[in-house]
């Protein structure tokens, strides 16, 4: 349980002196110095104490043993949260036992998923899952944790997105689904999609270039690219998907685009270039990630958000991070 020491603004202490008695001596003992909270203060520390019991919930990080994974772990155990001793794995990791962030973690193969995740769910009715697998597995997971009934995280892309959404709304269990977990970015995305809706066409006749940068290893384009150039288009911009520059080379990365050597293997770096019909006026958004922390503590948020939805039995069952930006209880 996290303890919080609160302290007490001096003008909300009465320190005003004693009314001197007119009829009769008064005992000075008789009184005792009390601080008179605000309503304000007071709904504070009733926040608080709704985080505490927050982050005593227990999680469990499929695929942990993944980059994804283990950054949502360091995030998790950093903020307080209960990392449940079991995860999902490839075949290959069937049986090990690894040590993330100071916490052994059993290595389960698909063919006993539901078994191990029927009985941490009995020991654990609390418990949420969070999925950082591969796109190959993303329906099957999904449907797994329906299933079982068990709130889960799903942060992990690909997959059919229809039949994730149609498999969660059939089960009525409470998820988060978003593949893009950066709140920041997150963000970002809205206030495009606002601007697209409340002021179409204010762009038209614009050009666009578009350039993303990630790690080698990813091979399809950005997501939050697509998502841009689609609120650019609500805006008037003329501009197809194709003409999006993926640059996955490293030394072009390190060169033209500026990405540190050392976040080659995790970064991921957005431009967008408006010019005017005459290229007098232009405008430039950008949008640079080192690392992979935005992501992880996005996911720890959705958690602690997720998990507060459970308690107060929602009548809204699936989420996703720009729900969980609105709640404003980020840490």
């Amino acid at each position: 349980m996290m303890a919080y020491a609160l302290n007490v603004p001096g003008n909300l202490i009465n320190t005003a002196p004693f009314p001197q008695a007119r009829t009769k001596s008064i005992s000075l003992r008789s009184f005792k110095p009390h601080a008179v909270l605000s309503s304000k203060t007071m709904h504070h520390v009733e926040e608080l104490s709704v985080k505490s019991k927050n982050l005593e919930v227990p999680i469990m990080v499929n695929s942990c043993t993944g980059k994804m994974g283990k950054a949502v772990i360091e995030a998790a155990v950093s903020a307080g949260l209960n990392i449940l001793p079991v995860s999902f794995g490839s075949e290959e990791d069937t049986g090990r036992s690894v040590e993330v962030s100071g916490r052994e973690i059993q290595i389960h193969s698909p063919y006993e998923r539901e078994h191990v995740l029927v009985s941490m769910f009995e020991e654990n009715p609390d418990m949420i899952v969070v999925d950082y697998t591969v796109p190959d597995a993303v329906n099957d997971n999904a449907e797994l944790y329906c299933k079982v009934g068990v709130p889960f995280v799903m942060g992990t892309t690909g997959g059919d997105r229809e039949r994730l959404y149609k498999t969660v709304d059939d089960s009525k269990v409470y998820a988060v689904i978003s593949p893009q977990m950066g709140k920041q970015v997150v963000a970002f995305l809205a206030t495009m999609e606002i601007m697209a809706e409340q002021f179409p066409g204010s762009f038209t006749g614009y050009s666009l270039e578009v350039t993303e940068s990630h790690q080698s290893s990813k091979v399809d384009t950005s997501g939050t690219a697509y998502a841009v150039v689609s609120s650019f288009r609500k805006l008037g911009v003329d501009f197809d998907n194709a003409e999006i520059q993926k640059i996955r080379d490293p030394k072009t990365q390190v060169e033209m685009v500026g990405v540190p050597e050392a976040y080659l293997p995790a970064h991921a770096f957005h431009m967008y270039h408006l010019a005017s019909p005459d290229k007098t006026v232009t405008f430039e958004f950008q949008h640079n990630v080192c690392g992979r922390s935005i992501y992880a503590e996005g996911t720890v948020d959705a958690v602690i958000f997720l998990a507060e939805k459970v308690k107060s039995k929602a009548e809204k069952r699936i989420y996703n991070m720009i729900d969980v930006l609105r709640e404003g209880n980020m840490r």
